[in-house]
């Protein structure tokens, strides 16, 4: 039995107590075991600011970026074991598998080019310099310097992979050492990618602790950053954490998110933007089994439009195979675990009072490949409802697996805009129009309450990634329910782990601190 452990202060420690299981969610069987303590993290925290900040404050965003450029090819030297353990930890597809490891190792190679491009500078600006004097050579210029502590990352269950990556690339390209705590269910990916990473990393830029946080955050000082991905519940703790207060830690949540579809009422499902809409509807279902904070929760079509959809959705989703995904023809695996299933039968529970059925009932599916009685699955649930408005359980709880409603309206973007809103802050919403002037009037409503609106249309179909995708180039993150936090969004995605701080003396001075000629 493989006994998994953290890497902290630059060796493996297995740790002490009791265990905890890691298994293979579609076949429940055991595949890793982690301890539930016994670590040194006051001594981690200090190995990352003694060392790893040093090391990596020393390098330029040039010479950071190459590190991970290194990290990039490492992921790519070992996908097909990476991809294998996403499989069997994860109850990923191999297509799912494939998202979250290739998606991780993109991310670290888009932060490798804009490190490649920042150059040899250690400050980044921010805006020009401004003249604050009589004349020009009394200037002011606004920059971001590296914080001088430790980002601590705690990662979700569903992308362990892709959330390592992407939080490790903005924080060692801005230059601050970090502690990445994944998931403990599905950590085994994290585990082997900190396996590839540790030889690649100046000493104590990068930690990993498996198993329970334990007294993880009572060790935080100033100029630390926490980076969360989770649930609103365990995001309300980390705010009212009194040593976050205390040192004004800077944290970052990530928590739920009730996307949304709208479907525009110049769009038939015969043409390429229909054809779109119901593709993406379906992949956000089915992918990692509906386990993604970007997948569209609620959907709004036209009243005229319900009854085609409702057809296209029951034939594609008709179409997929449901079971472990190591089985040939799979095409949605099980649900991370058994909390995780439990959790999605309850939100469909409770959505059905208040809907009725359009495919999947409430979930009830046998696998494919499966000894009875085990694996943790919902089948693809879709539900409807004809008052949008008024049906709390649409707009009140993330259901976090294979379901989404459908609700009719009278094709007005303000009202498609507002029930948007009803959400109360998400990451991502998705309009699907060729009318330019429908989709102006829906994006300036809607834009308040979303992190990234992701704009459907004939003209961008055939290179459309689908709302699901999180870019590095483009903001991650979302107001209100959505945690109110920001990543990534290519430069942007450094400054939670920089203090812009303003510079005032010669402006040639000013220039060459900045790299500018």
């Amino acid at each position: 039995m493989q006994l998994l452990a953290s890497y902290l202060s630059g060796a493996w420690s297995a740790g002490s107590g009791p265990k905890t299981a890691l298994v293979n969610p579609a076949t429940e069987a055991v595949l890793a075991e982690v301890h539930a303590g016994g670590h040194d993290l006051g001594g981690a925290f200090q190995h990352a600011r003694a060392t790893g900040a040093r090391e990596l404050g020393g390098m330029t965003f040039a010479q950071r970026g190459a590190l991970l450029a290194g990290l990039a090819r490492a992921i790519h030297g070992a996908r097909e074991e990476l991809i294998a353990l996403a499989v069997a930890n994860g109850g990923n597809t191999r297509g799912d598998a494939k998202f979250d490891i290739d998606g991780g190792a993109a991310t670290l190679s888009h932060y490798a080019e804009l490190g490649a491009r920042l150059g040899g500078a250690r400050l980044l600006a921010d805006g020009e310099v401004i003249q604050v004097g009589r004349t020009a050579r009394m200037a002011g210029q606004h920059v971001w310097a590296p914080r001088t502590g430790v980002a601590v990352h705690i990662n979700a269950f569903n992308f362990p992979g892709w959330g390592l990556c992407e939080k490790l690339a903005c924080a060692l390209l801005a230059g601050m050492p970090v502690i990445a705590k994944p998931a403990t269910a599905t950590a085994l990916v994290a585990h082997r990618m900190t396996e590839l990473f540790a030889p690649l990393v100046p000493a104590g830029a990068l930690q990993l602790l498996v198993g329970p946080a334990g007294s993880l955050l009572d060790h935080l000082g100033p100029g630390d950053v926490v980076a969360f991905t989770g649930g609103s519940a365990t995001a309300r703790v980390l705010r009212e954490q009194p040593v976050i207060a205390r040192h004004g830690v800077r944290l970052n949540l990530e928590a739920d998110s009730l996307n949304a579809a709208v479907l525009a009422p110049d769009v038939e499902l015969a043409a390429e933007t229909g054809a779109l809409f119901v593709f993406d509807l379906v992949r956000d279902m089915t992918q990692k089994t509906g386990q993604k904070c970007t997948a569209i929760r609620r959907v709004l079509v036209p009243a005229e439009r319900a009854g085609d959809v409702a057809d296209a959705l029951r034939e594609r989703l008709g179409r997929i195979a449901v079971g472990d995904p190591a089985h040939d023809g799979v095409g949605m695996g099980p649900l991370a675990t058994a909390q995780q299933r439990d959790d999605v039968r309850a939100g469909i529970a409770e959505l059905a009072e208040a809907t009725s059925s359009i495919f999947g009932g409430t979930g009830e599916i046998e696998p494919v490949g499966v000894p009875a009685g085990k694996g943790y699955f919902v089948g693809p649930v879709v539900r409807a409802t004809s008052t949008p408005n008024s049906c709390a359980p649409l707009h009140d709880r993330e259901i976090f697996g294979p379901v989404i409603t459908v609700a009719p309206f009278s094709g007005d973007p303000e009202i498609a805009a507002a029930f948007v809103a009803r959400g109360e802050g998400c990451l991502v919403s998705s309009a699907y129009s060729d009318d330019r002037d429908w989709v102006g009037r829906f994006a300036a409503a809607a834009a308040p309450w979303v992190g990234r609106l992701y704009l459907g249309s004939s003209k961008m179909a055939s290179q459309s990634p689908g709302p699901g995708t999180v870019l590095p180039q483009l903001l991650h993150g979302g107001p209100g329910r959505a945690g109110g936090g920001e990543e990534l969004g290519g430069e942007r995605g450094l400054r939670l782990y920089m203090q812009r701080c303003a510079l005032e003396g010669d402006a040639s001075l000013l220039k060459a601190l900045i790299g500018t000629p």
